[in-house]
């Protein structure tokens, strides 16, 4: 009967005056507080010592510098100017971003400045998504508006439910994600730039986005089907049949529904597993300028339409570095096996013998502040389900870990991925599920990257280092 209340409660309030989604922040739902290191803005003073010219270079109030102001900086007329080298983009910052901010000194994270530990214990993830999608936390009416919307658009297209039941029953889920998200572009060619070109308007197919019901059923569109799409993925490479969603259920209660009723109408998933899922899919949501979101704005800045771009996305995040590291941990714990082989299993990784996943952060030199949740989570969902026997393994050699000079010096701390595998395992989810959430995140880049003034198409520079001119001579 709760449940048939507050789906009720949804319709009334979707059934009320509209209220739409905001096109822009609304700076009355915020409580700001000012940076801690205030404006550092500036200008550097360079002096290249092997002309003794003097350049002088703006630096801006969040502290970043044109790497273009320094092409002025050469040697001669044939020097086009110096380049910034920056492998794996350690110091370089593409772009201007107030969705998420990460300090990993210090183990902060927050989304649109609302720590994350708040809005795990409080939130949801649909009000979660829509603070990072639109700037502020939704009003009640806001979220049954965004909630009623994600639903009715969480079925998928027949035609993309044939293509999945194509996949070999041996693929692997993520690659059968990717591969059906880039197929929902197919489906909607009214929201694909490239389909909409006119050549006599030529910019008309780029322009269909500036159209804020245009970007709003898109939204709807990859939050209502990415998890009809993970499940259904996952169920065909499990040699399962396939399950569509049920419209009175939660976001998070629906995936569960789909994973586990074998399309059984009348079953309930776990109220409490329910929620940790929930809680996970917050922390998972986004997470700044990652290898995955990177590779989202990278796409985007083609002009290419969103499923796209967000399919690109995903297949970054399929990588054992990014995403497959939760998966990673799962296997590792497994092949440690008991708590008596953690010290030679630490000397091995010492010896870089082994490769300890779910320590370390490129980002954060701290503990994750997700981690502590998650390990919380762990102890949740096995009072429900049983306690899983790793996790004395995982306990154990986090707890050898941050005792030893060796990680301590190297700022190895446990991360989000290092009890996520073990939550998964015992809720019976793929690890690969973080794409799930994940798709709030790239969807606020991609809207964020539409209204910046200063995207641009992606195209870094290279240190060409090849051989410098030789001549053809035909083959004799």
């Amino acid at each position: 009967m709760e449940r048939v209340n507050a789906r009720l409660a949804v319709l009334s309030a979707h059934l009320e005056v509209p209220d739409p989604m905001p096109a822009a922040i609304e700076p009355w739902f915020t409580s700001s507080v000012a940076a801690p290191h205030g404006s550092l803005m500036g200008n550097l003073t360079i002096v290249d010592e092997r002309t003794g010219k003097k350049y002088h270079v703006s630096v801006s109030e969040d502290g970043t510098v044109r790497s273009t102001d320094l092409k002025k900086i050469t040697r001669g007329k044939d020097d086009k100017g110096l380049k910034l080298y920056d492998p794996g983009y350690l110091n370089t910052a593409p772009v201007r971003s107030s969705i998420s901010y990460i300090d990993g000194d210090e183990g902060i994270l927050r989304y649109r400045g609302y720590p994350i530990e708040e809005l795990a214990e409080s939130s949801t993830f649909l009000e979660v998504a829509y603070l990072l999608i639109y700037g502020n936390l939704p009003s009640q009416r806001q979220l049954a508006n965004l909630e009623f919307a994600v639903s009715q658009h969480s079925a998928v297209p027949l035609g993309l439910l044939d293509i999945i039941q194509s996949i070999p029953h041996d693929a692997h889920p993520s690659g059968a994600f990717v591969s059906a998200m880039s197929t929902l572009s197919l489906f909607h060619p009214d929201a694909n730039p490239s389909h909409m070109l006119i050549p006599i308007v030529c910019m008309q197919g780029q322009d269909i986005y500036k159209s804020k019901q245009v970007r709003d059923k898109q939204i709807f569109r990859v939050l209502g089907q990415a998890p009809t799409i993970a499940a259904n993925a996952f169920l065909r490479t499990s040699g399962k049949p396939p399950v569509l969603p049920s419209s009175n259920l939660s976001y998070a209660e629906n995936l569960l529904y789909m994973l586990d009723s074998m399309g059984n109408k009348s079953y309930k998933p776990n109220p409490r597993l329910a929620r940790v899922l929930d809680i996970i899919f917050i922390l998972h949501a986004e997470h700044e300028m990652n290898c995955s979101t990177a590779a989202a704005r990278h796409l985007a800045s083609s002009g290419v339409d969103v499923y796209t771009a967000i399919a690109g996305a995903v297949g970054a995040l399929y990588g054992p570095l990014h995403g497959g590291a939760v998966e990673a941990v799962s296997k590792m714990l497994s092949e440690i096996g008991t708590v008596e082989n953690i010290p030679d299993f630490i000397e091995c990784v010492k010896n870089k013998k082994r490769r300890m996943s779910g320590f370390g952060h490129r980002v954060y030199k701290n503990y994750d502040p997700r981690a502590k949740v998650v390990k919380k989570l762990a102890y949740e969902v096995f009072s429900i389900v049983g306690k899983d026997p790793l996790i004395e393994v995982a306990v154990a050699l986090e707890k050898a870990a941050v005792s030893d000079e060796y990680f301590v010096k190297r700022k190895l701390y446990p991360n989000v991925d290092f009890y996520s595998g073990l939550v998964y395992r015992a809720m019976g989810i793929p690890p690969q599920f973080i794409a799930v959430p994940r798709m709030a995140g790239y969807l606020a880049h991609w809207l964020e990257s539409l209204d910046d003034p200063d995207t641009k198409i992606m195209r870094p520079q290279q240190a060409y280092t090849g051989v410098w001119l030789r001549h053809y001579a035909p083959v004799k």
